[in-house]
């Protein structure tokens, strides 16, 4: 076993907020590191995501159990850093411990919802994504605005999304690193 810990880095932010972007940014600036990312589990959650934002958006309902279980068996590994694409930093309980430093990219949420239909919707019709954005509207900003009210400030560090990858990079290895 490792005497010396990684360092654990919650990376969050709203969907199409960045998190992947930066996550990756920091994997290939940090050496001896690793990401997680909650996007390629399958977890047992809310079967209804409006219901769950219209409901208060409680982090705890979702069963985290692999991801805690893969962030176990990197900190016995030979790492300085893990580094999580986690959309919740410290607000599930079962993951807080593990975390040591949360960021939050704060992104205009026109822009995080402009990625995220460029990046979901490339092979779609038009009639989805219309309607894909009057759920918008109608119920999902909610949810972005939650993540704003709560996640954000229970993160370490916020960053402006709006600033080029390298620039937001670079800043969160200036904080971490202090």
């Amino acid at each position: 076993m490792n005497n010396k810990f990684p360092k654990v880095i919650a990376i969050a932010a709203v969907s199409g907020g960045g998190k992947t972007t930066i996550a990756t940014g920091l994997k290939t600036k940090l050496d001896q590191s690793e990401v997680l990312s909650f996007d390629a589990y399958d977890f047992e959650g809310p079967d209804d995501m409006i219901e769950w934002i219209e409901n208060g958006c409680t982090p705890d309902e979702w069963n985290l159990t692999p991801l805690i279980r893969d962030i176990k068996k990197l900190l016995d590994e030979p790492l300085d850093y893990i580094i999580l694409d986690f959309p919740f930093a410290y607000l599930h309980n079962e993951t807080r411990d593990f975390i040591d430093y949360a960021v939050f990219i704060d992104t205009p949420l026109d822009i995080a919802l402009a990625r995220r239909i460029i990046r979901d919707y490339q092979n779609r019709s038009s009639k989805e994504i219309l309607a894909d954005l009057e759920n918008y509207m109608l119920r999902g900003k909610s949810g972005y605005i939650s993540m704003l009210n709560s996640v954000k400030p229970n993160s370490d560090l916020i960053v402006d999304g709006t600033l080029p990858k390298s620039k937001i990079v670079n800043n969160i290895i200036a904080n971490i690193k202090t």
